[in-house]
């Protein structure tokens, strides 16, 4: 039986949204990203990825108006089987990176 493993731009979201915790919404994700990681994801790759992992059951959006009015924000949360992919594929990750350290600090 093949475990599932989660892309990285999803894998990145989810670790986003645990991090962010009930403040995970679209730009905030995307900048939890880039500060973390240096790498830039828009905000509509952001929601692309979102609408797929929710289809998937993963996360669950819900939309909340700011404290001090404005537009409401689609914030999200990992759900339960999220978190256990989550893992899932940070230990696959872990599990294939394990001996390389030294070819990897060569390079």
């Amino acid at each position: 039986m093949t475990k599932r493993v989660l892309g990285e731009v999803e894998l990145l979201i989810l670790m986003a949204i645990l991090h962010l915790g009930q403040k995970a919404y679209g730009m905030a994700i995307a900048e939890e990203i880039e500060k973390r990681t240096g790498r830039k994801v828009s905000r509509a790759a952001v929601y692309v990825a979102l609408k797929r992992l929710e289809e998937k059951d993963f996360v669950e959006t819900y939309l909340e108006s700011p404290p001090s009015g404005g537009k409401p924000r689609r914030y999200a949360r990992v759900l339960p089987q999220g978190l256990q992919l989550a893992k899932a594929s940070l230990d696959t990750l872990t599990s294939m990176a394990s001996g390389l350290e030294p070819m990897l600090e060569e390079g």
